[in-house]
């Protein structure tokens, strides 16, 4: 506990020192994995959408990737939803040769069983924070050859000493992007019902019965995720997120128990398509996720406006790696693709179509302006004193938590 206490000082004291840094997920549930070996795809997952119109062109292929291409092989990729770039994995076969098989899936729980059961097929995985600190413990992850990442130079030193906290060294994983839990919503309905001071910033929207309860005709939806649920929510009573009282717990499930009977469902992914759809009045989600939906609302026309707020009771700010599985069959493969990620152009694509926030400092200055001076992405200092870091945790939290949550999901 004092090493992962330790860990979360050093995260949040990197975080709070630079205004811009880096770190989730959208339609599908994750595919079954290549433990059977499955034909491979070719491009990205059916769900990835169309980018925003202010999206930077492409990267050309990296030079540090060229001499790699046509030297073939195949490589297979496990990712959250809606995140990475529309063309990257097709720019990336194309300058390598390399064929990639792309599935994915949309909470750290399920990426964990896929790994925790072994043989899983993939060769690049995407965790979290806290759950990749106990499956480095685990023995899940290879350590990672730096010296064959050209573009590891690009990467924020503050971010990777933040990232030490779950993997001491840097040794096994990179960081990816990085972001924020907070309120998704749809403004012209929220306005509606509850007038122009409706409490967008808190969590009091959806947390209050009485504004949950005008909301519900419109629809309310929250993260199937635990860890950041739970820990996003005993934030707002004025809890310790990192508690581990099952008093506390109790406390929370009985928050939840007053706005239950209100949400419409729990999920991690459905709430983008539904938000732009405007089938969804507000949400608790992931930060490039509802931005993603504002953007799929944007290009369709259909005159449905969303945003997003960092709650001012306090966030969890998340991380999420590069990773490599120690049964990956393919590593070179893997290597290329981390580094082929971390190229400056090629990071700032990614930015600019999922809109979470990148580690790659290289990369910042051709990101889109609009997403680049958002504070709902890079947070201003001020914001940021008020977000707090994930933590790794042990079994017998993890088993409190998703006992209480099973309970709030079922009602019972």
């Amino acid at each position: 506990m004092k090493a992962a206490r330790f860990g979360a000082v050093a995260f949040i004291s990197a975080l709070l020192l630079t205004a811009c840094g880096e770190e989730k997920k959208a339609e599908e549930q994750a595919q079954q994995p290549a433990a059977e070996q499955p034909a491979a795809e070719t491009a990205p997952a059916a769900t990835e959408t169309a980018p925003a119109a202010t999206e930077t062109a492409p990267a050309a292929a990296p030079a540090t990737q060229e001499a790699a291409a046509g030297s073939g092989g195949e490589l297979n990729v496990y990712n959250w939803s809606d995140y990475i770039g529309e063309t990257t994995v097709d720019d990336f076969q194309k300058t390598t040769g390399i064929t990639v098989r792309y599935d994915v899936y949309d909470s750290n729980e399920t990426l964990e069983a896929k790994l925790m059961a072994g043989n899983t097929g993939y060769d690049v995985v995407v965790p979290s924070g806290s759950f990749l600190g106990r499956q480095i413990q685990a023995g899940i992850y290879q350590k990672i050859d730096k010296s064959k990442l050209a573009n590891y130079k690009n990467l924020d030193p503050q971010i990777l000493e933040a990232l030490a906290g779950f993997d001491p060294g840097n040794e096994y994983a990179v960081p990816y992007f990085w972001g924020t839990v907070g309120i998704g919503f749809n403004i012209d309905k929220v306005k509606e019902r509850l007038g122009d001071n409706a409490p967008v910033d808190s969590l009091d929207l959806l947390f209050k019965p009485e504004n949950a309860a005008k909301l519900q005709d419109c629809g309310i939806a929250m993260l199937d995720a635990p860890s950041d649920m739970f820990q996003t929510v005993l934030k707002y009573m004025g809890k310790d997120p990192h508690t581990s009282s099952e008093a506390d717990y109790a406390e929370a499930a009985a928050l939840f128990a007053t706005i239950r009977p209100f949400v419409k469902y729990f999920h991690s992914s459905q709430y983008i398509n539904d938000l732009a759809n405007g089938e969804l009045c507000a949400v608790i989600g992931w930060s490039g996720d509802v931005f993603i939906a504002a953007s799929r609302a944007e290009e369709a026309g259909n005159n449905v406006h969303v945003d997003y707020r960092i709650p001012k009771e306090g966030s969890l700010l998340w991380v999420d790696s590069l990773a490599i599985p120690k049964d990956a069959k393919n590593v070179d493969n893997a290597l290329k693709f981390i580094d082929y990620l971390n190229d400056p152009q090629v990071a700032a694509n990614g930015v600019n179509y999922v809109s979470y926030a990148s580690p790659n400092l290289a990369a910042l200055d051709l990101v889109n302006p609009d997403i680049k001076n958002n504070p709902s992405i890079y947070p201003t200092p001020e914001v940021k004193k008020n977000l707090f870091p994930d933590m790794q945790v042990g079994p017998e939290l993890e088993r409190l938590r998703t006992r209480t949550w099973t309970a709030i999901k079922t009602g019972q």
